[in-house]
């Protein structure tokens, strides 16, 4: 049975594979994916400063909604690669 979040992360993960193709200019993750796989990294890269951060603050929310977005951008490269939630959940249950 697949959970809720699983459900979530799936759904997700479809959304962003539904871009690849789509119009960069009325999609923000076909832009991304149109684009370099630099220009992906390098947002992972910002995203996880900025969680970094956040967890300097002390704040919940900041966190919560930094780490949403680091893990965003992951799943899109992820999708640049072919994967999806499911092989990092496979790996962390191994």
């Amino acid at each position: 049975m697949k959970t809720g979040l699983y459900q979530s992360l799936e759904r997700i993960a479809a959304v962003i594979e539904s871009r690849k193709g789509a119009d960069p200019r009325n999609s923000y993750v076909a832009g991304l994916l149109a684009g370099s796989e630099d220009a992906v990294l390098k947002k992972i890269g910002e995203e996880a400063t900025e969680t970094v951060l956040a967890g300097k603050s002390g704040k919940r929310l900041p966190l919560v909604r930094e780490t949403a977005d680091l893990w965003f951008h992951c799943m899109i490269l992820l999708a640049r690669h072919g994967l999806g939630p499911g092989d990092v959940l496979a790996e962390l249950h191994r």
